[in-house]
């Protein structure tokens, strides 16, 4: 064993290639830059994932990181490689990452377009209606209400989805109600992180193929293993919602609403407004977004094209003329186009940082930072190192380049593949607050919140997930802390 960490500190491993300490350097400082950059609110998130990693590829061009990939791209000699071939090939990344996430930035238009239609028809009034009488002002049961819904909706394992249909249902009743987004926001977010651990969410199918054929490890034992945090963490969720709803409830109070006030709240904001609701289409609507929203679940055609067909559909079915059907495509192209734009900004972000081989050698100096002394902890250790990696890397390029070679070294210290497998699944706890997460953007479009800021409050209480998910599986004995 302690030659498979000596091999990982002195190289970093690209494809089979020796990759020097450069582009560790150049990765870990592309990442500090760009999180720096969006936090402290110097750059814009469209603008950052573009330049910030664009700059850094210049710059290990510049520094003739990319001889090897270049002459294996284009069948030629590496001698024969010059500077302009390194920047050269910059933009055939560039098309690839945008290839990447092409389809869910076409997906997210047309899925923004549909639900903006429906919000526009009325669809969601019967629920804010609904919601405001239950709640009666109180800001404890709208905010526990939110985590219930997300917690629900979550189930088809689907961000998008999930932000879609809350956002949508909320923002209305905490608009009327004066309550802050940031909470609509970090309730979406991590009720989605806990249920996205289900067997067909993406971070769990990825472990169980990459461990396929070790004993053990299926759908039935990755879940049973998560089940058990799963559980405590929405309990944990439904608590902070109640905090959260108290402190609240303490700056706008429990609005004690008659009748007529309570008609004023659920009335449209303006006359233009009005003259969009269609309420004799409700029934057909919910009809036609319950069957896209079950489709979607059970994979019955792409996501792409439901809602490709629903936007056709829902402008034929709620607004008969032309005129007005080019008018709801202008007032919600604006809304659609910000998040399509971050879409593929992430897209150009990802492909520099995965084809550049910076993907590679950051995770690489992750593995090599673990001395092999702390095996016997090796279980703790994955569940500690998949926070960082996870919300770094992408779920494909940790699961995919770091797991498996955790996994070797953590079988040689007696650890077993179902309990590796479980521990990298931890960190997931902050997975969805990376800047590699496609929705996340749509979420933050949606509710008007600044990125940084939204991280940084949703990271306070994911913090709790986590611990919860490791202590759970530390007592259960899924992911012994050491042996």
């Amino acid at each position: 064993m302690p030659e498979l960490f000596e091999q990982v500190a002195d190289t970093q491993i690209h494809k089979g290639e020796l990759q020097p300490m450069t582009m560790t350097i150049i990765a870990w400082a592309m990442i500090i830059v760009f999180l720096a950059l969006v936090m402290t609110k110097k750059m814009q998130p469209f603008t950052a994932l573009l330049l910030v990693p664009l700059a850094f590829t210049l710059l290990g061009a510049f520094l003739g990181q990319y001889t090897d990939l270049v002459a294996a791209a284009n069948e030629v000699d590496a001698a024969s490689v010059t500077l302009w071939d390194q920047i050269k090939i910059i933009g055939d990344w560039t098309v690839a990452g945008v290839q990447q996430t092409s389809k869910t930035g076409i997906m997210l238009l047309f899925a923004i377009l549909y639900f903006a239609i429906m919000l526009n028809a009325g669809l969601f009034e019967p629920v804010t209606r609904a919601m405001i009488r239950f709640a009666k002002g109180d800001p404890v049961k709208v905010l526990l209400g939110t985590a219930i819904v997300a917690a629900c909706v979550s189930l088809n394992g689907d961000g998008t989805t999930t932000t879609l249909i809350c956002c949508t249902a909320f923002i209305p009743i905490y608009k009327k109600l004066n309550l802050k987004m940031m909470n609509l926001g970090v309730l979406v977010i991590l009720m989605n992180t806990i249920m996205n651990l289900l067997p067909w969410g993406g971070p769990t199918a990825r472990v169980i193929s990459v461990l396929q054929g070790q004993p053990g490890v299926d759908e039935q034992t990755i879940l049973r293993a998560l089940i058990p945090g799963m559980v405590l963490s929405v309990i944990y969720m439904l608590g902070v919602a109640v905090f959260l709803g108290m402190r609240e409830r303490k700056r706008v109070g429990i609005q004690h609403l008659s009748n007529e006030e309570l008609a004023a709240l659920m009335a449209p904001e303006s006359e233009e407004d009005a003259a969009l609701k269609r309420p004799k289409n409700v029934w057909i609507n919910a009809i036609m977004t319950i069957a896209i929203v079950v489709m979607l679940v059970l994979g019955t055609f792409p996501s792409m094209f439901l809602f490709l067909v629903g936007t056709g559909l829902a402008l034929m079915i709620n607004y008969k003329s032309i005129k007005e059907q080019k008018a709801r495509i202008s007032d919600n192209a604006g809304d659609a186009l910000q998040v399509v734009i971050l879409v593929f900004a992430a897209g150009i972000f990802m492909g520099l940082f995965t084809n550049s081989g910076m993907s590679d050698a950051l995770a690489a100096s992750l593995i090599s930072l673990i001395p092999p002394q702390l095996g016997r902890f090796w279980g703790l250790i994955m569940a500690i190192v998949s926070a960082p990696g996870t919300f770094l890397l992408s779920n494909d390029a940790f699961y995919y380049g770091v797991l498996p070679v955790f996994a070797e070294a953590g079988y040689s210290y007696g650890f077993t593949a179902l309990e590796i497998g479980t521990a990298s699944l931890l960190g997931q706890a902050f997975h969805l607050l990376s800047p590699l997460v496609a929705f996340i953007y749509l979420l933050l479009n949606l509710t008007g919140l600044d990125m940084g800021e939204w991280q940084r409050e949703s990271a306070k209480w994911a913090v709790g997930i986590f611990v919860i998910f490791i202590l759970t599986a530390a007592v259960t004995g899924v992911v012994p802390l050491m042996k």
